[in-house]
């Protein structure tokens, strides 16, 4: 990959601390990570978890149908809870166990459990069995998860690191929203199990292909694996204001989009009367994705990280507020025009802050990436995918309780934002 550095201006204020805590702007650590392919592969990584999230979604009526559940129950959404979990959980074992072993061996570790979960999950006679086997399928995919946001943070500095943390989590909030319509091409050739089966072998793909990938941890660089080490790394993290504030902040995020996911099936199908059309009307919302992705990269170098996230963390109140008046307005049920298009807009900011977010919170804990990953990793699905089912429970056949529970998360996040921003004129220097 090219080297070539984008011309920014000089950062002051708060964005100096970034600058301070990643001194060479735009630098890789010349581990062999620039190699053409390490990003895609990355990004890959990324991608596989996100499949393993929404593909199912289109299989909600078959499940409901063969499990004989009600066709508007939203039982089958624990299948999606249940994955969470162990998203959640399981990046506390991966980050440090990564930190002290390199990340490719716990790379395998995590796509073998992906496999045997997705696998499981597949056979399952019962909605339980089924859950109980995504919750494993969970706890692979946070290898995955966390150890991709680590390879970034080990192998680039910078304004480079921003980039590339944003196209990485970029590729995780994309792939969801994409991840529906191929769940529907599935099913049009075979029964809804045939989706799980899609992510096992996508899983085995991805395998063979990060045969191809560097190790980003050298053996210089690696921790121990002991209680008070793990201690000591955990203090790292939380002494870090900005990291907290940030990390917090990715946690409500997350919970916007948990919830969005969780609830946009039976909201497209009972609401508006589009069930029918949601695979396309989910993958159309790619585009709002896909818009945010290619602006993130060029506000990062001309805005600055923390100007940016600033001004797109109170542009997505407003959206927020707005999306609380329509609801208000109409009863909970808008016309499906406006509400696509207000969600639109939320979606664009949340593409944007989500690893923005990531990013300002991993820069001052480069030194202890892996265990940093896990535990904001955890926080932030863990916290946001049980804040999102509150949201999700709350359905009563409008759009008000998405609507008001979005506005909660974005205003939580955006006064952690702020937090942040501030707290970072002491950031440390990383070593």
């Amino acid at each position: 990959m090219a080297r070539a550095r984008v011309a920014a201006p000089t950062p002051s204020g708060p964005d100096a601390a970034v600058a301070a805590a990643v001194p060479a702007r735009g630098s890789t650590r010349g581990d062999g990570s620039a190699r053409p392919g390490f990003i895609a592969i990355v990004a890959a990584c990324m991608a596989v978890v996100a499949l393993g999230i929404d593909m199912v979604l289109p299989a909600f009526p078959e499940m409901r149908s063969g499990f004989g559940l009600a066709a508007d129950s939203t039982r089958v959404a624990l299948v999606i809870t249940t994955y969470f979990v162990g998203l959640a959980l399981g990046q506390l074992f991966y980050g440090p166990a990564s930190d002290r072993y390199g990340r490719k061996p716990l790379l395998y570790v995590g796509l073998a459990l992906y496999v045997l979960g997705a696998a499981g999950a597949a056979l399952a006679p019962s909605l339980a069995l089924v859950a109980l086997f995504r919750f494993f399928w969970g706890m692979g995919a946070a290898g995955p998860r966390s150890l991709a946001i680590a390879m970034v943070r080990d192998s680039f500095e910078g304004d480079r690191m921003a980039r590339t943390m944003s196209f990485v989590m970029a590729v995780f909030m994309i792939v969801p929203v994409v991840a529906p319509s191929i769940g529907a091409l599935i099913l049009l050739v075979a029964p809804w199990r045939g989706v799980f089966w899609f992510a096992a072998v996508a899983a085995v793909v991805l395998a063979v292909c990060i045969t191809r990938v560097p190790e980003t941890l050298p053996p210089q660089r690696r921790r121990p694996v002991t209680p008070a080490a793990l201690v000591d790394a955990g203090r790292v993290v939380v002494r870090s204001r900005p990291t907290v504030a940030f990390g917090l902040a990715v946690m409500f995020l997350f919970a916007t989009m948990a919830s969005y996911l969780s609830s946009s099936e039976i909201i497209i199908e009972d609401v508006f009367g589009y069930g029918d059309q949601f695979p396309l009307i989910f993958g159309a919302m790619a585009i709002g994705f896909a818009l945010a992705t290619l602006l993130n990269a060029r506000l990062v170098v001309r805005l600055g990280l923390h100007t940016l996230l600033r001004r797109a963390s109170a542009a997505a109140v407003v959206v927020a507020v707005a999306f609380v008046a329509l609801s208000a307005a109409t009863s909970g049920r808008p016309p499906f025009w406006a509400y696509a298009a207000v969600l639109m807009a939320l979606l664009v900011l949340l593409t944007t802050l989500l690893p923005n977010c990531n990013t300002a919170a991993m820069g001052p804990v480069g030194h202890v990436a892996g265990t940093a990953a896990a535990l904001l990793g955890t926080l932030s699905t863990a916290g946001g995918a049980l804040l999102g089912s509150r949201v999700d429970k709350a359905f009563d056949g409008t759009v008000t309780p998405f609507a008001i529970g979005a506005l909660v998360f974005v205003a939580c996040a955006a006064l952690c934002v702020q937090v942040g921003v501030r707290g970072s004129t002491t950031v440390p220097p990383a070593h």
